[in-house]
């Protein structure tokens, strides 16, 4: 009995190298890390730009990056309205019991406004875009400093510096509470 678990354990002890060097020989591939992504972020194998030393801010570099996030993002919305566009078709049913008619209506409602969220999100990626292209991207709308790589990074439709986002949000829960 002792024998056969201690060749399990080798094999999950092999397993775990082989998928280390996978990942590794991976990285050593894409000529740098593996990309990197955390686990509640839209952003689907995306790699952070590393600025090199005296680079300057919203370059030609920057904006493309920016740009290839931006569009991927985009796509992979697009391809979730049409995902969800093909769910419902497929699974509305005119089900004989009202609590089921209930429960898909309310699934479907739920869907919808997602959807909805996502349409809205979408526009607000196509402005990003059009101010890429303007090349007024990367720099606050309120005060007109730069609003920095790693928050462009978390969030590519910012419009604002962290401190005058901040300046709103607060004037903002001053007046409604």
């Amino acid at each position: 009995m002792a024998t056969k678990a201690k060749a399990k354990t080798a094999s999950k002890k092999a397993a775990t190298k082989k998928a280390a060097s996978k990942k590794t020989s991976t990285a050593k591939k894409s000529g740098g890390t593996a990309p990197r992504a955390t686990a509640n972020s839209p952003f689907r194998n995306y790699t952070p730009y590393e600025p090199k030393k005296k680079e300057t801010y919203m370059n030609e570099a920057q904006l493309a990056h920016f740009r290839e996030m931006l569009m991927n993002w985009r796509r992979e919305l697009m391809e979730e309205v049409d995902r969800t566009v093909h769910h419902m078709q497929d699974e509305a049913a005119n089900f004989p019991d009202p609590a089921d008619r209930a429960t898909q209506e309310e699934e479907f409602s739920i869907e919808l406004r997602t959807r909805d969220r996502e349409r809205k999100l979408i526009k607000k990626i196509d402005q990003t875009i059009d101010r890429l292209d303007q090349e007024d991207y990367g720099y606050c709308d309120t005060c007109g400093i730069e609003i920095g790589l790693r928050r462009l990074e978390a969030r590519p439709t910012a419009t604002q510096c962290v401190d005058c986002k901040s300046l709103d949000e607060i004037k903002e829960r001053q007046i409604h509470g």
